[in-house]
């Protein structure tokens, strides 16, 4: 057996190979004028891998994913995707590299329907000029209608058959967030990033979130790197977890590491001076 995969069991039953590692980060620092918001944290992702990233508010947990898809370049470190050193990642590179984001707080097309929303994920994939799209003719309409059918899938996968053709704006939270991740999903990404996926969410939306969560990973194979405060879903579904507070990581290994890791939980409980 290769030293460098691991066969996890799935919520599914089946048994899903973790591979090697595919994305490292190596001593990332980040600064905003004098405000340090990461430094000198360093961990890697494995293929196939559900790694979550937690900590308090303000921890640094979502700049660290901004780091990984380009929004932010940090003042140090480095970036290594598939053994491709990237020290200065940017959000169209990161995307034509496989990475997909959905965000802390919801950025859809509130006017546009479902379908158009999803669509919108598959823009990297479209290859025909902008005359013959404007044109819908040939090439460029047999393109859209295969566009259109993976779209489809992405909502029978989901389960949003019925609101299919509903603006966004009009539907509750929970199938927002739902939608926005097909749209991610939209991308074929291999590395998928969520930023607190389940934040507002009532028990039944979060019971969800975690069954698609666990079938994108389990079904399509996709590297899943989420922040979320929820820690029974954290400890549920995650292979490993690194813990963040105040820029600085402060823990890092299976669930059951972390949660017995003093200084995590000094950092969520507080510690009797």
């Amino acid at each position: 057996m290769n030293m460098n995969e691991l066969n996890e069991p799935t919520a599914s039953g089946s048994t899903r190979k973790i591979g090697p590692v595919i994305l490292d980060l190596n001593n990332i620092s980040l600064s905003f004028g004098g405000v340090k918001a990461l430094t000198d944290i360093s961990f890697n992702v494995r293929q196939h891998e559900i790694r979550a990233i937690i900590g308090p508010n303000g921890a640094g947990k979502s700049s660290m994913l901004n780091v990984i898809n380009g929004v932010y370049r940090p003042q140090q470190g480095e970036i290594v995707l598939r053994g491709e050193h990237r020290k200065n990642m940017d959000c169209y590179s990161a995307a034509k590299a496989g990475i997909a984001r959905t965000f802390q707080n919801i950025a859809l097309f509130k006017g546009m329907t479902v379908l158009d929303n999803i669509m919108t994920g598959r823009n990297l994939k479209m290859k025909s000029n902008f005359l013959m799209q404007a044109l819908y003719w040939g090439p460029a309409r047999r393109e859209e209608m295969a566009h259109r059918e993976k779209a489809e899938e992405i909502i029978d996968f989901l389960e949003i058959q019925a609101i299919r053709k509903t603006p966004v704006g009009r539907l509750p939270y929970g199938l927002q967030k739902r939608v926005e991740l097909g749209r991610a999903l939209a991308a074929e990404p291999d590395i998928l990033l969520l930023d607190e996926p389940m934040a507002g969410m009532n028990v039944e939306e979060k019971q969800d979130m975690c069954r698609f969560i666990l079938d994108v990973n389990d079904q399509f194979g996709t590297t899943i790197v989420l922040i979320e405060h929820d820690m029974g879903v954290v400890m549920d579904i995650s292979d490993r977890v690194v813990v963040l507070d105040y820029g600085k990581k402060i823990g890092d290994g299976t669930p059951d590491e972390v949660r017995s890791n003093q200084n995590v939980i000094n950092a969520y409980l507080g510690v009797a001076h």
